[in-house]
């Protein structure tokens, strides 16, 4: 089997590009003291990029805000967010949505 040096190349250096971004910060802020203030700021990223995420999926299509355009996304978050506020589980959360998006278009 023939090594091609240049695609090789590419993936260490795609390796390279993706493994800098997450050991560094981790390297760097593993050193530091942080602040009470800041760790509770941090703690609080991943929920607001989740909420940003799924309010797009669900309030915006082609760009524009359209809460009607398909009431299953809405119909299926209804009880997958209720899972998810009272279990903190996320598999349960998933398998919720995923379930309830297939229930519904069955439906519909």
């Amino acid at each position: 089997m023939e090594i091609r040096w240049h695609i090789l190349l590419i993936i260490a250096g795609a390796s390279i590009v993706t493994f800098i971004p997450r050991v560094l910060p981790l390297m760097v802020l593993s050193r530091m003291k942080i602040p009470a203030w800041a760790m509770q700021w941090l703690n609080n990223v991943p929920v607001a990029v989740m909420a940003a995420l799924v309010g797009q999926e669900l309030l915006l299509s082609d760009g524009t805000f359209s809460l009607l355009e398909d009431s299953t996304k809405i119909l299926a978050a209804i009880p997958t967010f209720l899972v998810a506020l009272l279990t903190r589980s996320l598999l349960g959360t998933v398998v919720t949505g995923i379930f309830s998006m297939l229930l519904l278009r069955m439906v519909y």
